[in-house]
């Protein structure tokens, strides 16, 4: 069986194909194609050898979704609500993001993903139990949505007050919409995540309605341009959550789409460092235009709250693992602000014109440029030298920016990759400092085609001690994806008080949801053998305004095992925030169900064999690195076929160690070592 992971970034696409009889593994990576991403797709897989178009499974990380909503380029949405509400999306919850900022932005109203003549209401009313007080009047939703659709508008969400505890009169508004507005993409809110906080609820549903579109078409264009290249292979999409989706679920849902990319590389990242039996762990996937970072602790992935999972400075209320991102890649532009202040990202050059090295029009300087002036990258083996980058560009473009700034050309270019790891040594800090981690007691995993050129440095800034880099750092995204099942994540809102639960209806609940998650798996084709389901509740005590997420036993719940859920509650708010109230009253919100479905996996793959430490150095050059006394040093730095270090061999700083896909900088006084597994532990 050949199994493939293609994952498209801003500027590369990389793709992995594996043959699980043979365990034959084929990388390749090459430019992305903005203008049509299926583009990059297939070309990564024709370009990974004549077979790769004949693969039994893909799965597919792509950003899509993401930069329609960054780039706050999507559909003309519309949304019905009920009466009295069409302004909960510009009021929001009267926060200010940033309170002294004489040029503060409020994304919800400055770049309103739905217009407000475009928010109409219809007369209905759910009390918060879900009872009927207004029923719905069908003929105004039907009214509106002729109203909508004569205004142009594409994309329809139906957001109605209470509708968690019941979406009867959602689902119905939806039936008279696609009966008036067949061709509309309709969302409705209590389908996409049923949770109480209308606002988060209502935003979320927005999302999905402004991405939608862009996502669906996508969609239906790689399934037609991988019918013509003769690609045959069931689809799957990554999902925020850690999963993947069928074709058809991603297309309704095309919200938990938004850290595609990103949740494959956390996976990744994760399997990589338990696999050298490291539990604590920052994954750092640095690429061409961001670089995302997330945590793993002996509890495991950590997944975002309500509270905290913001992207483009809208809140999303779906289930995500903890992804922090930054503006900060190898095509970062560095520039002189308005105010002269000297900056590098997050605005990247991405594929096209790419870095001024690149040749293809780009003038200015960025982080690629930087690294190449310093000595660190081999213009003769970017992408193992499949691709020609020339250094006289990268001079020129530094050169200029120095200039401007007063400095040399290196000082320059040693500016550039200061700022760039300042900003991303702060974006960890946020990660693990701000939430109680200690860097110290954690192994940063490094990857991505930039992330292993930038590792150590940081790994230095933090007192991290030691990091490790993959076989194929570069494709470990798309790796990322070969490692996940199917999984979705159903919810439903309880509000018990621990000294009045109610056993039966929670027993209930969880049962009626367990049935709808096996229906869903059986509906994408998974046997009943290949079923997990997992139970969890959000806990929090009485007063306060965010939960935390307990894990709940399997089976029939007891007035015995319900304790030791208080017990675990009280566990989890000390861990996280550093106390706790034993004895409080604590409230049981919502009960989850995660359900995952078995998917092939990408098998153990012995490391690629090497040769010798000998047959591995392929030359010395100057390479330049901060010196101790301030300003910059050269040092003869030998440089390595990486593919070439036998397991055991042991690298001593400076060094460059190259491969196809990414480079590995091994700066003066640190070392590294190849494991049994073939990644490359770095001391720093």
């Amino acid at each position: 069986m050949k199994l493939a992971g293609a994952d498209v970034g801003g500027t590369f696409t990389d793709v992995i194909v594996v043959d699980t009889d043979s365990k034959a593994v084929r990388i390749h990576k090459v430019p992305s194609t903005p203008e049509d991403p299926s583009e990059g797709l297939i070309e990564g897989l024709r370009s990974a050898g004549d077979d790769s178009m004949r693969v039994d499974f893909l799965a597919h990380g792509t950003t899509i979704a993401t930069n329609s909503l960054l780039q706050y380029d999507g559909a003309q949405v519309g949304m019905i609500t009920t009466r009295g509400y069409r302004d909960i999306l510009h009021i929001a919850r009267h926060q200010r993001p940033l309170h002294y900022s004489i040029q503060m932005e409020v994304p919800w109203q400055d770049r309103a993903l739905i217009r407000r003549r475009n928010r109409k209401v219809v007369t209905e009313r759910l009390g918060p139990k879900g009872e009927v007080i207004t029923p719905l009047e069908e003929e105004e939703v039907a009214n509106v949505a002729r109203e909508l659709k004569d205004a142009g508008v594409e994309s329809i969400v139906i957001g109605f007050i209470n509708s968690y505890r019941n979406p009867e009169h959602e689902e119905r508004a939806r039936s008279i919409v696609e009966e008036v507005y067949p061709e509309a993409f309709v969302t409705t809110s209590a389908s996409l995540f049923p949770q109480f906080r209308e606002y988060e609820r209502f935003t979320t549903a927005a999302i999905n309605g402004f991405v939608g579109l862009k996502v669906r078409n996508y969609l239906v264009h790689l399934r037609e341009r991988m019918r013509k290249e003769g690609v045959k292979a069931e689809l799957r999409l990554m999902r925020s959550n850690g999963g993947v989706a069928t074709e058809e679920f991603a297309a309704r849902y095309p919200a938990t789409l938004l850290l595609s990319g990103p949740a494959a590389g956390v996976l990744a990242g994760a399997h990589i460092g338990n696999a050298s039996g490291r539990t604590k762990l920052i994954t750092f996937d640095m690429g061409g235009t961001s670089a995302d970072i997330g945590i793993v602790t002996p509890h495991g992935i950590a997944e975002a709250t309500a509270r905290d999972t913001w992207i483009a400075g809208y809140p999303v209320l779906i289930p995500m693992i903890d992804v922090y991102t930054v503006g900060a890649g190898g095509g970062s532009v560095a520039y002189i602000d308005p105010g002269g202040a000297f900056r590098v990202g997050p605005r990247s050059a991405g594929a096209r014109p790419g870095p001024a090295s690149y040749g293809l029009g780009g003038t200015e300087a960025t982080v690629t440029d930087a690294n190449l002036v310093l000595g660190r990258l081999r213009a003769d083996h970017f992408l193992g030298g499949a691709m020609t980058v020339k250094p006289e560009l990268a001079d020129k473009a530094i050169s200029n920016l120095g200039s401007r700034l007063g400095l040399s050309t290196l000082d320059a270019a040693a500016g550039v990759v200061t700022l760039v790891n300042h900003n991303m040594a702060n974006a960890i800090r946020s990660r693990t400092i701000q939430k109680g981690h200690d860097p110290r007691q954690f192994t940063l995993v490094a990857f991505g085609g930039a992330g292993p050129l930038h590792a150590a440095d940081l790994a230095r800034s933090l007192d991290v001690p030691e990091v490790i880099v993959p076989v194929y750092p570069g494709i470990t995204s798309a790796m990322g994806l070969l490692s996940t099942d199917l999984k979705y994540d159903l919810i439903q809102n309880e509000f018990m008080l621990d000294g009045e639960v109610d056993l039966d209806r929670l027993n209930r609940d969880f049962k009626r949801l367990d049935a709808e998650a096996r229906a869903q798996l059986k509906r994408d084709g998974v046997a009943e053998d290949g079923v997990q389901i997992l139970h969890a509740a959000d806990c929090r005590y009485v007063g306060q305004g965010y939960e935390l997420r307990v894990p709940m036993p399997a089976g029939e719940l007891t007035s015995e095992s319900i304790k030791r859920v208080w017990d675990e509650f009280n566990g989890l708010h000390k861990e996280e925030y550093g106390h706790a109230f034993p004895g409080n009253p604590i409230e049981l919100v919502n009960i989850r169900v995660v359900a995952t479905g078995h998917l092939p996996k990408m098998p153990e793959v012995p490391p690629p064999s090497a040769g010798s430490m000998k047959a591995a150095q392929i030359g010395e050059a100057e390479v330049y690195f901060a010196a101790n006394g301030g300003g910059l040093k050269a040092h003869k730095a030998n440089f390595y076929e990486r593919s070439q270090l036998p397991v055991g061999a042991r690298v001593t700083g400076p060094a460059v160690l190259l491969q196809v896909d990414s480079t590995t900088l091994v700066p003066p006084g640190a070392s590294a070592e190849v494991l049994k597994t073939g990644d490359l532990l770095i001391r720093v």
